[in-house]
């Protein structure tokens, strides 16, 4: 499963009578605790080969989450990285969402999936005034929301900047217990990763291929042939690996690297629980998980603070190309001997699943007293 997915495991754990709508389902895809709901889709699950697909309904799924039908809900909580924070309930409903990013193709990643070459023929005509209809449709849809709650003080700026909404920041869960140090790590790097433009992992291989340094990568997706072509004889593409098998690469690895800019990003921290450093790229939330030897480089998210006092748990790089990466992979190994697998692991404990499910729950329950109470308070002036 995929960060958000572990979330919404968690929050079919805090109500397990809740009702699941989403626009689209692979039966099977998720774990047995999301699969054993009642799951309702969106008319999107009828066209063929949808989970192939996806991808190019985004212009459809506006309407598709405005038609899941939820009138009869008083509370809904939206897990949303793209459409889901537009669906809406009942009247005086109170809207809760839990939000991953605003929609990533439109707003943040724009440029990463769209700019460039990557769009020919009517692509180019057509793709930019549809991301801009979304962007706006987007920005509007925000006024449903009751309250916001961000993966991190990076998304929350982004929520500022695309929506003029606050958000407090509620950081996703790793699993600390399937992710352990185990064993003496190999003289491997290790990058776990979907293949999408702006995961950077064709970074990664250059500068992988570069250095000839042995580098593994897990995962699949849209780029995987395109950055494949780009890796040497030293670059290995495992494709998808399972949890176990990610377990055991995480463990065995040298050092875990992170090249692109991401909301959140649950693998460092993977990586952190097996008691394995991280190279990361300077931005986004990298910059909230991994204790950097060099803080004083980066730029930090507006309303986080770096911890004080605590021992590295990995390294930043700024310069988003391969040479940036290839430097920062020396740099690493020049100081390597500074980086102790208890500080990774401790750093990694501090955002366990307990911990995740507790705050979650709270926070859950004080919004829609918080909504009663206004609602009630309504009802009495009107009279």
């Amino acid at each position: 499963m995929r960060g958000g997915e572990k979330c919404l495991e968690v929050f079919c754990e805090i109500f397990p009578e809740a009702d699941l709508f989403t626009l689209l389902h692979v039966p099977g895809s998720v774990s047995p605790v999301i699969e054993g709901r009642r799951v309702v889709t969106s008319f999107l699950q009828r066209f063929p080969g949808v989970e192939r697909r996806y991808r190019h309904l985004l212009p459809l799924m506006p309407a598709a989450v405005r038609l899941l039908g939820l009138g009869g809900y008083d509370f809904i909580l939206s897990s949303s990285h793209c459409v889901a924070k537009a669906a809406r309930g009942g009247p005086g409903a109170y809207h809760l969402c839990y939000c991953y990013t605003p929609m990533r193709y439109a707003w943040s990643a724009y440029e990463a999936y769209f700019g460039g070459d990557r769009l020919r023929g009517a692509a180019r005509w057509v793709v930019p005034p549809v991301m801009k209809a979304l962007r706006r449709w987007d920005a509007g849809t925000s006024a449903g929301v009751g309250e916001f709650i961000a993966i991190s003080h990076t998304v929350a700026g982004r929520i500022r900047s695309c929506y003029g909404r606050e958000a407090e920041v509620i950081y996703p869960p790793v699993d600390t217990d399937l992710y352990h140090p185990a064993g003496e790590p190999g003289d491997y790097y290790l990058l776990v990763s979907a293949f999408a433009p702006y995961k950077r992992v064709d970074l990664a291989a250059e500068a992988f291929t570069r250095l000839g340094r042995p580098l593994k990568v897990a995962g699949t997706g849209q780029d995987f042939e395109r950055v494949r072509a780009l890796g040497g004889p030293n670059v290995e593409f495992l494709g998808w690996q399972d949890d176990a098998a990610l377990a055991r690469l995480y463990a065995g690895c040298r050092a875990f690297v992170f090249p692109g800019e991401e909301d959140f990003g649950i693998t460092p921290l993977e990586a952190q629980a097996c008691g394995r450093p991280v190279i990361a790229y300077g931005a986004g939330g990298a910059l909230e998980t991994v204790v950097g030897l060099n803080p004083e480089e980066v730029t930090f998210p507006a309303g986080f603070q770096p911890p004080a006092g605590e021992e590295p748990t990995g390294l930043f790089f700024t310069r988003p190309d391969a040479e940036g990466l290839a430097q920062a992979v020396l740099r690493f190994e020049a100081e390597e001997a500074k980086f102790r697998p208890e500080a990774a692991r401790r750093q990694a404990l501090r955002f366990g699943r307990e911990r995740f499910k507790e705050q979650a729950r709270r926070r859950f329950v004080e919004g829609f007293e918080r909504h009663q109470e206004k609602t009630a308070a309504r009802r009495t002036g009107d009279r």
